[in-house]
């Protein structure tokens, strides 16, 4: 490696690890954890959303591109409707495999046919993207999309079963680590609600070991 690639890649390093300190994340409690398993408790936040379809890697890209275009300006500001506001960028990014059926649910648990969540749990053509929104907002001062594809809402408090690891994040991969998450569900004789979700919290030139990725499944409150 030459001087100057070094300098390089130790920049972009540096600035990866100032934007990960600097980006804020949904809050929440750890009520227990075992191996690589964490039971989670989170209190409510806004997210903004959108429904496409393609296979996972192109419904990430499109639908990150439409709320991408929300929160940098396609917007109309709540205080002053003739102006926009640009939303600070959050993380995770998280994607959520959709039945072909499924409406969009504002207020209700993304929903999954069981046929499609028992043979391929991460797997379809249709998906729900969606980015949390930062905590300074709630429904009446978040500004509103623009752009009809892209809506808003606020999740209530959950619990969830979270498994996270490191790397790219291939379907093969994902559908392993889903697996894996829905097998330590099971024999704990809990009960998922909806359908598993892939949260992603790094941008696109992080390097794979040092990538968080965590598989999400909601469970019913204790």
């Amino acid at each position: 490696m030459t001087p100057t690639l070094h300098r390089l890649l130790c920049a972009a390093l540096l600035l990866t690890g100032l934007n990960a300190m600097a980006i804020e994340e949904p809050k929440f409690t750890v009520l227990s954890k075992e191996g690589g398993v964490e039971l989670r408790q989170y209190a409510p936040f806004l997210i903004a959303e959108t429904v496409v379809e393609g296979d996972m890697d192109e419904a990430s890209n499109r639908g990150f591109r439409l709320i991408a275009d929300f929160i940098f300006g396609n917007n109309q500001a709540v205080d002053n409707p003739g102006s926009s506001a640009k939303i600070a960028m959050t993380a995770p990014v998280t994607v959520v495999p959709e039945a072909p059926s499924q409406k969009i649910a504002m207020t209700a648990p993304v929903t999954i046919a069981p046929a499609d969540l028992a043979a391929s749990p991460m797997a379809g053509n249709r998906w729900r993207v969606h980015f949390v929104m930062p905590g300074a907002y709630t429904l009446a001062t978040l500004p509103k999309p623009k752009n009809t594809a892209v809506t808003v809402r606020e999740v209530p408090a959950k619990h969830y079963a979270v498994l996270a690891y490191s790397g790219f994040n291939t379907e093969s991969r994902v559908q392993q680590r889903t697996a894996e998450l829905l097998a330590w569900v099971k024999a704990k004789n809990l009960s998922p609600i909806g359908a598993p979700q892939l949260a992603r919290y790094d941008p696109p030139w992080t390097l794979p070991m040092w990538r968080r990725n965590e598989i999400m499944v909601e469970l019913p409150a204790p």
